[in-house]
């Protein structure tokens, strides 16, 4: 990392995720025996403690109300190391939360957000907090902030010359991202958010669709597009050269926060300066590593295990 830098600062959505996967077909209208669990997420919240674990230097600007769940995601930020002394806490909001129902196999089937409370976070908040922008390293952002509040911070980082990387969260959520393209540094959709992304449509198993879709990003400005398609692995591209990652076959146990996980890793090895195809590696196999755990980050993530179970 930049010795002239001092942290890489991460603004979006920290909530409570619960989780449920049935243990056969689903019946439409009925209920069935299943696996419910609850843990704590967030995309910004997520790539945060994935990036502490990995022994960078995080600070965290994300909204949370006075209940017991924002004091539980508090708690537990603090407790791995994550700066929270600018994270904004709402008197009489919910804490965000996120309902997540699984396929037997452990793939998404439909989600449910409530992340109103990130309305909080606005321009007027983060101009107050401009020496965060100014000593960081490099600011992660996810797409659940408002339109005002994504062209507030990329006005910052232009301002002091800060790379910017941008998590598209969702589909729905990815078109906030299309008019700032030209100011990021990294973008990470998976599939469906980089179609949003670049107005293109194909095949979610086309990898040469995918490359072209990246080559796409990268001509409407992103300096880097790094596109996830689950099983079939990543594909990135920058303005020298472009890939393909393949996924390491591993048993699904929840795929929440992979991506999250493959965002973090990734920005690990950039801020290492450590080679672009080897980042993408880092990256696949921190979301490797988040599919087989129950939680929405790894628990034993670590640089020396990212190393250990490296794809190839």
């Amino acid at each position: 990392m930049d010795e002239q830098c001092h942290h890489v600062l991460v603004i979006g959505a920290a909530n409570l995720d619960v989780k449920g996967r049935p243990e056969s077909t689903l019946i439409r209208g009925s209920s069935a025996p299943g696996i419910i669990r609850s843990s704590l997420g967030g995309v910004a919240r997520n790539i945060a403690e994935n990036l502490v674990r990995l022994d960078v230097p995080t600070v965290l600007i994300t909204a949370v109300g006075d209940d017991q769940t924002g004091e539980r995601l508090l708690g537990r930020a603090a407790g791995r190391g994550i700066d929270i002394s600018e994270v904004l806490i709402v008197e009489g909001r919910r804490t965000g939360s996120y309902m997540a129902l699984l396929t037997a196999e452990g793939t998404r089937d439909v989600a449910l957000h409530d992340m109103g409370i990130i309305e909080e976070i606005t321009p007027a908040y983060l101009d107050e907090r401009r020496p965060l922008f100014e000593d960081a390293c490099l600011v992660v952002i996810d797409a659940n902030l408002t339109p005002p509040t994504i062209a507030k911070v990329v006005e910052l980082c232009d301002e002091y010359g800060v790379p910017l990387c941008a998590d598209p969260t969702s589909t729905l959520l990815a078109g906030r991202l299309r008019p700032h393209l030209a100011h990021l540094y990294m973008a990470s959709p998976d599939v469906q958010e980089a179609s949003a992304l670049c107005g293109m449509d194909f095949d979610p198993n086309d990898r040469d669709a995918a490359l072209e879709a990246a080559a796409r990003l990268v001509s409407m400005g992103v300096d880097l597009a790094v596109i996830t398609m689950g099983e079939f692995g990543a594909i990135y591209a920058d303005g020298d050269t472009s890939g393909h990652v393949p996924a390491i076959i591993t048993e699904v146990v929840d795929p929440t926060g992979a991506g999250d996980a493959l965002t973090a890793a990734i920005i690990f090895g950039l801020l290492e300066e450590i080679p672009l195809d080897e980042c993408v590696r880092l990256g696949v196999t921190a979301a490797s590593l988040t599919l087989r755990s129950r939680d929405s980050v790894r628990p034993d993530l670590s640089v020396d295990l990212l190393y250990d179970e490296l794809a190839t």
